[in-house]
Formats: structure tokens, sequence, C-alpha cells
């Protein structure tokens, strides 16, 4: 049974609408991909997506990565709309075979995580007014973050409890609801130390009425301080350092590299960043061989030439 492009792609279109409910947003992205794959389907002359095969899809997908001259992202995108497609069109009886199943998409190039020096990053940990209770609380963000390699959500939903100064350690709860105990280095905790006994109490009585916060970080009005918030406390202590493109991310890849840089272990750092897997981990030690690469190559008398 032949299925006509324009009634296959109509039908998809109206089923992500009507039965998944998807947003206006994603159903205009779908049409978008959708159109390119019209327009490919129009210049190799099929008119039929019954008749459309494993081999065309593939021709497909290089036409788009090289003719329409789309991003590996964004062929990846357009392939997965196209996969929904002809998934939308099995499922509902009118081809016997999908030819998607069998089309790979591009891979994406590896991108390295951005990491500080450790004068970068001292520089913004050192730009926090400690003479405020603001710049207090900013300076003990800045070197809870750096000093236990925790992510920003993990910071924001700490508990009061859950830090332990005594031992420096704090209880993390990560991705999937999964706890962790790391360590914390001595400059983080005469941080949080100084802002728990300065600043913080000063914040609560900020607040209005309702739930006292049992977070560690608040606002200056005595709430929760958000992830939002949080981010540009961040970039701030980054603009004022003169260091461009930080992100609360930048601080827990810097922890990582800078660990694996001083020799530690990488199933170590594993355990430290939440990682489930090794290989997760593995990608910063891409970056330290790299940064090993750049310093034989500057130093060794014989490594270029």
């Amino acid at each position: 049974m032949a299925v006509p492009v324009d009634a296959g792609v109509t039908g998809y279109l109206d089923h992500v609408v009507v039965e998944k409910g998807l947003s206006a947003n994603t159903v205009a992205a779908y049409r978008r991909d959708l159109d390119r794959f019209e327009v490919w389907l129009h210049e190799s002359e099929i008119d039929d997506l019954a008749a459309v095969s494993a081999s065309q899809l593939g021709d497909f997908v290089t036409w788009a990565s090289r003719e329409a001259g789309l991003s590996a992202s964004s062929v990846r995108r357009t392939v997965s709309s196209v996969r929904g497609l002809f998934r939308y069109l099995g499922a509902e009886g009118l081809i016997d075979v999908d030819p998607t199943e069998d089309v790979a998409s591009p891979s994406m190039p590896l991108r390295l995580p951005k990491a500080l020096s450790v004068h970068d990053t001292v520089a913004m940990v050192e730009s926090c007014d400690p003479g405020t209770i603001l710049g207090i609380r900013d300076r003990a963000l800045l070197e809870f973050l750096y000093g236990s390699g925790a992510r920003i959500s993990e910071a924001v939903e700490m508990t009061a409890d859950a830090l332990d100064l005594q031992t420096r350690s704090v209880l993390l709860r990560g991705k999937g609801g999964k706890q962790r105990r790391v360590p914390i280095g001595s400059y983080a905790a005469a941080a949080l130390e100084a802002y728990l006994v300065r600043s913080r109490p000063v914040l609560l009585t900020k607040r209005k009425a309702g739930r006292v916060p049992r977070e560690v970080f608040l606002n200056m009005r005595g709430g929760v301080l958000s992830r939002q918030s949080a981010y540009g406390i961040v970039s701030a202590a980054a603009q004022r350092a003169g260091v461009p493109e930080v992100s609360p991310h930048t601080l827990r890849h810097s922890f990582a590299t800078h660990l694996l840089e001083g020799g530690a272990d990488v199933r170590v750092v594993q355990e430290l960043l939440g990682h489930s897997s090794v290989t997760t981990t593995q990608i910063y030690t891409k970056v330290t061989i790299d940064r090993l690469r750049e310093v034989y190559a500057e130093s060794h008398p014989r490594a270029l030439g």
C-alpha cells in the first residue's frame, strides 16, 4: 500500500499533537525537520514513504550533512524526527518494514569539558567581598563547589544536617536520589564555617513567615538559594576576576581535572563526582593527557622538530 508523503507526514504530526500532547515548539521543530526530509524526497523523486529503503535513508543522512550543511547535532535531531515518522507508519500498519532500524545517526564530536587554572579559580573565590553578608555567602558557595565537585543542584539542595565541618565532609544527594559522602578541603570548610556563623543567621532574619529553610545556602530574602541565583553568583565572580565562560559546572570540571593532574586515581574521582560509570569520568583523563602533551611539547628539547 502506497503512503503519499504529504499524507504520511501530516498524519504523524497530528498524532504527536493529539496523542502525545507535545508542545507547540516541539511540534514546530518536527515540522522543520520533516520539511527538510520532504525536500530531499522531492529531489530524489520519491513520492511513496512505503518505498523508502534503509540505503536511501543513508543517502539522506549524507545529503543533510553535506548538501544541506547541517551540523552533526542537527542531523541527529532530523534523523530522530524521521525515525519517529516511520515508527508511526509502522504502528499504524501503513508500512511492513521500518527502514530506519538500520540507519545510524552521525556521531557527535567529543566535547571536552573546560577547566579553569588554579590561578583563575582562586581569583574568582577571592573576588568575593569578605566584609559583606552576601560576599561571605558567595565565597562559601564557590569554595564548596570547587572543593567538593558538587553539582549546582546538589549544592543548593544541601541541608545543614548533611554538612559535617568537624570531619570536613558532606552527604550529597545526586541524580536518581543516590547519595554519596565526599570530603571537603580546609578552605571550603573555613568559608562555610564563616558563612554559617556570620552570614546565614543574618539572612534568616530577612525571611517572611513560613518554614525555616533547612538548606544551607540562602538568598538575600532568607529563602532557599535557587539554581539560577547560584549561577549568577558564579558568573559575577568570574566577571570580577576577568575569567570568561564560567558556569557552576566549570568548577566541577576543574575539581575533577585538578585532582587527576595531581595524581588521583580515576576510580576515586568517579566516586567523588557520583558518576555511575567510570567511562563518564574518563573524559577528564583526556583533558589531563592533552595538558601533559602541551607541557611536554613546551619543555622537552626534542619534542618538536
